[in-house]
Formats: C-alpha cells, structure tokens, sequence
C-alpha cells in the first residue's frame, strides 16, 4: 500500500511536528493474532521502529521519541521480559552503527540501574557513538515512567535548594523542565499510539501538555512507513491553539 501525503497540505517545516513521540503497542496481540508466541511480536515490532525511523528522518523530524520499556512492563511474565531484554541488547549492538551512518543520535531516558550491567555498557556506548550526530535524534524510553521523570527532576532541585544553591521561589516550570530527562529537547508536537488504545500509560506526562495526539487500529508491528505518513498528514491538517482563539491565530498567521 502506498500512501501519498495530500497534496492539499504543502509539505513546509511548519507543517511537520518537530518532536514526535510513539507509544509502541500490540505486539502481543500482533503475534495472537498470527498465531505465534508473544516474542515474535516483539521481534517484528523491530521492523515497525526501523521503518518509522528511516520515515521520520526522511520527512524532516527533528527528534523520535519511542516507548520501548516502561517501568510498569517489569509486571509482566518473567519470560517476555526476559525476551525483550535480549531483543534491546540485540538491537543494540546491530543497529547503532547504522544509526551512526545516517547521522542520526540516539538518547536512552530512564531508570538504567534495574537493567544488568552488560546492557547499561551497551547503552552508554551506543550514546557515546552517536553523540555528535545532527540529522536527528532518537530517543529510547526504557524502564520511564513520567511520574519517575517528574520525582528525579524535583530531587534534583530539593537537592539545589537543600545546597543553598537555589531559593523554592526560584522553581518554575522552565526550570522543573529543564531537569526532565529531554528537558533539553523540544517538547513532543505529536504524541502516536498504536493498537486502538487511548491513554498514554505514565509516559511523558509533563510533555504532553499541549501534543496533538493521534490514535491508530493498526498494531505497531504493522504500522510501518505508510502509516507513518498517515499520522503526518493528519498532524498537518491540525490547528495547534496553545490556549489561543481562532481570531488570535488568524491574525498571528496573517502578520507572518
């Protein structure tokens, strides 16, 4: 299937999201569905995330910012876990040096220290790879969890004031952002969930304040480059308000 972005929508640097985020689900149900082990949905999910990130570096995105592991998913059975850990490593260690070639950087957010040491080396070294790339950057939620995010970011700043390094009455939002573990990015444009489901399952919950989100049918192991464009199309028909009248965006567009 190929699908084409419309053409009433000029594809400009205004019209696609700077910042997409993913919540990567269905995989499981993928490999039900197939009649297969849960696993393999898994596996095939993999190819989703390569296609998506080849799509979203192509179409001009600045930054990718995928699920991968939350800190809830430690609740699921001991074998799938064990599975996606192996899988996380595998990637890890193949693809990276691909990443590195298309000049793209990857950015691991999280909790690293529940995971076992021979994967936090693989992380820190498949960063240090990447880290001066340019084209995008790729970011890979793993054991995250906004409200960790959130509480890591306070103790940062109870930590400076406890220092005498900072007064209470100097937290704002700016800085409580700041401290977040993408504090440094641009804020999610776009947040995409896969397989049906409308929630975002505690993750980015400070980002999301003003995303547009976007839900698909399709479960992620299927939602591939078409899919893909199909969410950047819808994002282009939205108008972002930012808390803002359609008379107040009327006028601001018609200034420029």
């Amino acid at each position: 299937m190929t699908v084409k972005v419309s053409a009433e929508i000029p594809v400009t640097a205004d019209a696609r999201p700077r910042h997409v985020a993913i919540i990567m689900d269905g995989n499981n149900r993928w490999a039900k569905a197939h009649r297969l082990k849960g696993v393999a949905g898994h596996k095939a999910g993999v190819d989703a995330v390569k296609a998506v990130v080849e799509t979203c570096a192509r179409e001009g995105v600045e930054v990718l910012t995928l699920f991968a592991f939350s800190s809830e998913n430690w609740r699921r059975p001991k074998d799938e876990v064990s599975a996606l850990m192996r899988l996380f490593l595998i990637a890890l260690e193949r693809e990276v040096r691909k990443l590195h070639r298309n000049n793209i950087r990857l950015r691991i957010i999280g909790d690293r220290s529940a995971f076992n040491p021979a994967l936090q080396e693989h992380m820190e070294k498949a960063e240090a790879l990447t880290r001066d790339n340019t084209r995008m950057t790729l970011v890979i939620a793993a054991n995250y969890g906004g409200h960790w995010d959130i509480a890591q970011a306070t103790r940062k700043l109870a930590g400076q004031v406890r220092a005498g390094q900072l007064e209470p009455s100097d937290i704002t939002d700016d800085l409580i952002q700041e401290n977040l573990s993408i504090g440094d990015l641009p804020m999610p444009d776009l947040l995409i969930r896969t397989a049906g489901e409308q929630r975002i399952s505690n993750f980015l919950l400070w980002h999301l304040a003003y995303t547009e989100f976007y839900f698909s049918e399709v479960f992620w192991p299927d939602f591939k480059g078409d899919q893909m464009l199909l969410a950047l199309d819808a994002y282009a028909r939205r108008q972002r308000r930012f808390g803002q009248t359609d008379d107040q965006i009327a006028a601001r567009a018609a200034q420029q």
